[in-house]
C-alpha cells in the first residue's frame, strides 16, 4: 500500500481511514513524525518531500522505504504527518503538544478502524509530538513507540505513559551522547536547566520503556548480536544520527512492524541497562565507538 500523506490541523483524508479498515490481518499501521524547522506548507522544508518521501532521495533517507514500505500489497499502511515546526524553539514545541491531541484523536480512530495498535516513530519534536498523541488516545490504541533523539523531558514523559494509551504502549527511547549539547540546549532555553531531556532516560525506571544509546559499543554489539549489525564511529556532536546511521531502520522496521519478534524482554535482556553519562561523548572523543572486536 502507498505512502499515505496528512497534515495538521487539515482533516483527515477519508482515504486513510478506509485504508485502515481494508488492511489484511497484521499488516502494520505506522506514522512517522519529523522534528523541528521542517513544515509541509514551505516547499523548501516540506517534510512530505523530504524524509517522508516516499522515494529515496540523494540528501537524506526516505523513511518510508527504510521502514519497509515500497507500495507492495500486504505491506501495511505508513502514514506521514507533516506539521509547521518553524519558528522560534519554545513556540514550535508548545506547537507540537497541539498536533500531538489532534495525532491522539486519529490514532484512536485508526486503532478503531483496523483493530489493531498503531505503531509511531518521532525524531526531535516529532518525539513530543507522539509522546502527546498516547496522553490523548484511547487505551490501546498505540503499540510501539520508537523516540529518536526526542525533545521533550522526563516529566512530560512520565506523565504521558500514565494515560491509558500509554500504560499499554511500548516505548523504545533512541538516544545518543552526540546530542548532548542540544539536549543542554533544549533544557536551559525551555525551562532554565529546571527539567532533565529524556537524552538521561527516565527519573524512574518502567516496564515499557526501554533507553537505546546508539553511539554506545556495548549497544551496538547487542544490536548485531540481534541480527541488526550497524556502522561505528561517532562524532562528537549530531542530533540526526537516529535516522542517519546505515542499519538503525533496519532494526527499527522489525521493532514496530514485527514487535512479536524483539519483545521487550528479549532487548532488555541484551541491552546495557542505563544510557551513559552526558558529556562522556564531548570527553572522550569520537573513538568511543570501536570496531567490534
Amino acid at each position: 500500500m502507498a505512502v499515505m500523506q496528512v497534515n495538521a490541523g487539515s482533516e483527515v483524508p477519508p482515504a486513510i481511514l478506509r485504508a485502515a479498515g481494508n488492511l489484511p490481518p497484521g499488516a502494520p499501521i505506522i506514522v512517522m513524525l519529523h522534528g523541528y524547522r521542517f513544515s509541509p506548507h514551505i516547499p523548501t522544508h516540506d517534510p512530505h518531500r523530504h524524509i517522508l518521501s516516499p522515494d529515496d532521495l540523494p540528501h537524506a533517507p526516505s523513511w518510508p522505504r527504510a521502514l519497509g514500505f515500497s507500495g507492495q500489497d500486504g505491506e501495511g499502511l505508513a502514514i506521514a504527518l507533516g506539521w509547521d515546526a518553524r519558528g522560534r524553539l519554545r513556540a514550535a514545541y508548545e506547537k507540537a503538544a497541539d498536533v500531538g491531541a489532534g495525532l491522539g484523536r486519529l490514532l484512536s480512530q485508526l486503532s478503531d478502524r483496523a483493530g489493531r495498535p498503531v505503531g509511531l516513530i518521532g525524531h526531535s519534536l516529532g518525539g513530543r509530538v507522539a509522546l502527546q498523541a498516547i496522553a490523548t488516545a484511547e487505551a490501546g490504541s498505540v503499540g510501539r513507540v520508537i523516540l529518536l533523539n526526542a525533545a521533550e523531558f522526563q516529566h512530560s514523559a512520565a506523565e504521558a505513559l500514565r494515560q491509558p494509551a500509554g500504560a499499554g504502549a511500548e516505548i523504545l527511547n533512541v538516544t545518543a551522547r552526540e546530542n548532548d549539547v542540544f539536549d543542554f540546549a533544549l533544557e536551559q532555553l525551555l525551562t532554565r536547566g529546571r527539567h532533565r531531556a529524556l537524552g538521561n532516560g527516565l527519573a524512574q525506571p518502567r516496564g515499557n520503556w526501554i533507553d537505546l544509546q546508539i553511539d554506545d559499543g556495548a549497544t551496538l554489539d547487542a544490536l548485531a548480536d540481534l541480527g541488526f549489525p550497524t556502522d561505528r564511529g561517532a562524532r562528537r556532536m549530531s542530533h540526526w544520527t537516529p535516522y542517519l546511521r546505515r542499519g538503525l531502520f533496519d532494526f527499527y522496521r522489525a521493532a514496530l512492524c514485527h514487535p512479536w519478534a524483539l519483545p521487550l524482554g528479549l532487548l532488555r535482556h541484551h541491552l546495557p541497562g542505563r544510557p551513559q553519562p552526558r558529556w562522556s561523548r564531548l570527553l572522550a572523543g569520537p573513538s568511543l565507538v570501536g570496531a567490534r572486536a
